[in-house]
C-alpha cells in the first residue's frame, strides 16, 4: 500500500481528488498538510453530496472534507479493528503523537456489511440499430455485442441481479428476433418481458410502450453502459427528492486538444490557455423514472429522453442529478470505448 495513493492536499480540487479515490479503489481520501499531518476525510459519497448541493467542480478539498475523522493513535493502533465495528467505518487512519498519518488500517472485506437489496423494475432500451458500431452491428444488434464471454445486456442484469432487481423490461426493434431468440434460449434465462416498436421512436419514444405497466419507479437504462454503482443508493436519493426523473451523472474531465484564447474589450487578447482541462458533469444514460414520466412522452412521434426531461423541467416537475466518478462509468457506444470496457472488465 502506498500512501501518497490515500492522501491529498488541501487545495487539491474535486478531480484530483475523484482520481485519487478511483485508483485507491477504497471510496475514501485523507486530506493532510505536506508533512502528512492529518485534516480532515472525504469519501466519494461527500464528493456526491456536496456537487449535488452546490453544483461547483471547481471547489477544494478544504471545502469538502469532514475535519473530525475517526482515527487511531499508533500506541493504539490494535484497537483499529474494533474501532471500525463500532463506528461503522471501513478504514481508520494510524496517527504518531503529532497527528501526522503513518500507516491506515481497512476494515476487513469480508466483515463489510453488505449493501441494500432492492427490487424495481428494470428498462433496457434495445431498440437502436448501433450505427457508431458498424460493421459489428450489421451483423449482430448491439444489445448482443460481446463483452468478454457475455454479450454487453448480460452484464447490464447481472449488476441489476445483485443489486437485488428481478424483472427486466426490454424495447426492441432492430434485429428484434434476434435478441429475442437468445435471451429466450440462455441457460438461465432472467426475467424479461419484451416490447417491441413498430418505428423507431428515438431514445424515448419507445417508452410510452410501457404505460400502466408499473405503480411506481423504475430503472431504465442504454444497452451500451455500464455504471458501478450503489444502486439502492441512487433509488433512495431520487424518492426522497421526490423527482420525476433522476438522471446518473459522471464527473468527467477533458482535454480540450486546442489552445483556448480568452479577449477582453476590443478584441485584446487577456490570456492563453494551452490544451486546458475541462471537468463536466454529463449524461451516463441510466435513469430512474416514475410512471409520470411517461405521460410526458408524445404519443407515436420520435421523442429523445434529453428533450422529454427539458419539457418536465418546463412544466415545473423536479429532475435531480446523481453523479458518480469517472472511473465507475463504461460506455461502449463507440468503436475505441468497446475495447477499454473489455480491458476494464477482463484485464488485458
Amino acid at each position: 500500500m502506498r500512501l501518497d495513493d490515500y492522501i491529498v492536499q488541501p487545495d487539491s480540487v474535486i478531480m484530483d481528488i475523484l482520481k485519487k479515490i478511483d485508483k485507491n479503489a477504497k471510496g475514501i481520501v485523507y486530506v493532510c498538510d505536506e508533512n502528512r499531518k492529518l485534516l480532515g476525510a472525504i469519501t466519494d459519497g461527500d464528493i456526491r453530496r456536496f456537487i449535488i448541493h452546490s453544483g461547483k467542480l471547481d471547489a477544494k478539498a478544504s471545502q469538502i472534507m469532514k475535519t473530525d475523522p475517526i482515527s487511531v493513535l499508533e500506541c493504539n493502533i490494535e484497537s483499529s479493528s474494533r474501532i471500525m465495528r463500532v463506528k461503522q467505518v471501513k478504514s481508520v487512519p494510524i496517527l504518531d503523537d503529532s497527528q501526522h498519518i503513518v500507516d491506515i488500517r481497512f476494515q476487513d472485506e469480508r466483515s463489510i456489511i453488505v449493501k441494500n437489496k432492492i427490487d424495481y423494475p428494470v428498462v433496457i432500451m434495445a431498440g437502436g440499430m448501433g450505427t457508431r458500431l458498424q460493421p459489428y452491428t450489421s451483423i449482430l444488434p448491439k444489445p448482443l455485442i460481446p463483452i468478454g464471454d457475455k454479450t454487453i445486456t448480460e452484464h447490464i442484469i447481472e449488476r441489476f441481479q445483485n443489486a437485488g432487481c428481478k424483472h427486466f423490461d426490454m424495447i426492441v426493434n432492430y434485429k428484434k428476433h434476434f435478441i429475442k431468440s437468445y435471451f429466450r434460449d440462455l441457460d438461465k434465462k432472467p426475467d424479461i418481458d419484451f416490447f417491441e416498436e413498430d418505428e423507431f421512436l428515438g431514445t424515448a419514444g419507445g417508452l410510452r410502450l410501457l404505460i400502466g405497466q408499473y405503480n411506481g419507479s423504475f430503472f431504465m437504462t442504454n444497452c451500451d453502459i455500464l455504471i458501478d454503482a450503489d444502486y439502492s443508493e441512487i433509488m433512495d436519493y431520487h424518492r426522497k427528492n421526490g423527482n420525476i426523473a433522476t438522471i446518473v451523472c459522471a464527473v468527467k474531465n477533458m482535454k480540450l486538444p486546442y489552445g483556448v484564447i480568452k479577449t477582453g474589450d476590443n478584441g485584446q487578447v487577456d490570456s492563453i490557455v494551452e490544451k486546458p482541462d475541462i471537468t463536466s458533469v454529463v449524461n451516463t444514460g441510466f435513469y430512474v423514472l416514475t410512471p409520470e414520466f411517461l405521460d410526458q412522452i408524445p404519443e407515436g412521434k420520435v421523442a429523445h429522453i434529453t428533450d422529454v426531461l427539458q419539457t418536465c423541467i418546463d412544466n415545473g416537475f423536479k429532475v435531480g442529478m446523481y453523479p458518480v466518478s469517472e472511473d465507475n462509468w463504461m460506455d461502449m457506444g463507440q468503436m475505441d470505448e468497446l475495447e477499454k470496457m473489455r480491458v476494464r472488465l477482463y484485464g488485458e
